[in-house]
């Protein structure tokens, strides 16, 4: 069994990492991307994961784009972060206006657009592969009810977790890019 983080950039990935991590679980990340003002705890990610490792016990974060490329063969639990595209996309152009390549009053609907397709292929993968078992933790209930969504994780998981510690890693401040 593979346990997988996923969801849409800016979604709430790292902070789900950072959780499993605290909580007991080992997590695989090369350290190739440092924590940065975006996700100022790191991004905890493994830029091999397309050689997709058979290490029981380890959990990987894996963009929502390569989900659909998963080899067959291997069983899956995935934590799928669901996070309102709005919020996504406002994080994600503050993320690009702090690198200085945001490209400001372009029209944002045909990103918008090919999300929500995105979103529902990823869906109709998720729910049509009798190999893959999906959590669809919301990054708002995340962020509200650490404890909550930590206790479903861990259930969902079948480990026992330090559920205190997976709660202390819920950081309000780094919620910065709300939609009104």
């Amino acid at each position: 069994m593979i346990t997988i983080v996923s969801g849409l950039p800016r979604s709430g990935t790292s902070l789900m990492m950072q959780m499993l991590a605290a909580g007991g679980l080992s997590v695989l990340s090369d350290g190739e991307r440092k924590a940065d003002t975006d996700n100022p705890r790191g991004y905890l990610e493994w830029e091999r994961i397309k050689q997709l490792p058979k290490q029981p016990g380890k959990v990987v974060k894996v963009i929502s784009q390569l989900l659909l490329s998963l080899p067959e063969g291997h069983e899956y639990r995935v934590i799928f972060m669901q996070r309102p595209l709005p919020e996504v996309l406002k994080s994600q152009d503050e993320m690009l206006r702090r690198r200085g390549t945001f490209e400001g009053n372009v029209d944002s609907s045909p990103i918008e657009d090919a999300f929500q397709r995105h979103l529902m292929e990823v869906n109709r993968w998720l729910n049509g592969k009798s190999h893959v078992q999906v959590l669809r933790v919301h990054y708002h209930r995340a962020l509200r009810e650490p404890k909550a969504a930590a206790e479903a994780v861990a259930e969902f998981l079948q480990v026992p977790l330090d559920i205190e510690a997976m709660t202390r890693e819920v950081d309000q401040s780094l919620y910065r890019n709300r939609m009104k």
